[in-house]
């Protein structure tokens, strides 16, 4: 479901947004820097300062995160469902590799420390419509 096009947005250069749901129905929407490619039906974020994300989550599965492209002028929808967490491992160090990178080019090194990187399961993808230049 992820296509190589798509995984150009989720190099870090432009944040995304993820929206979650909590058990009575609140919404909640968080800016992240980054999602993380896993593979064409799974993506990580990290979990660093979310805490009302990381509740809503574990309440409610379901998570909606929009990731944009800068360069191809497009943006998409992805619909997802939370899997797992992971702690340590290949893809957890890359991530919190890649965190740092972009915390370093914000000014902002040595801030950020990847806590946990939740694994979800792609269940849809939609392309938002692309804005034309007039």
């Amino acid at each position: 479901m992820i296509t190589e096009a798509m995984q150009t947005a989720m190099h870090g250069l432009f944040p995304s947004l993820i929206v979650t749901c909590g058990l009575d129905g609140t919404p909640n929407a968080t800016v992240i820097s980054q999602v993380y490619y896993v593979d064409e039906t799974h993506v990580a974020m990290s979990h660093q300062f979310f805490n009302k994300t990381y509740k809503n989550v574990r309440e409610n599965p379901y998570v909606e995160a929009i990731i944009s492209s800068a360069e191809l002028r497009r943006c998409w929808t992805l619909g997802l469902r939370y899997d797992r967490s992971e702690t340590d491992g290949p893809m957890f160090d890359d991530m919190d590799m890649q965190i740092e990178a972009i915390a370093s080019m914000t000014g902002m090194s040595g801030i950020f420390k990847l806590r946990v990187a939740d694994i979800y399961e792609v269940e849809s993808v939609e392309q938002l419509a692309r804005a034309e230049a007039a």
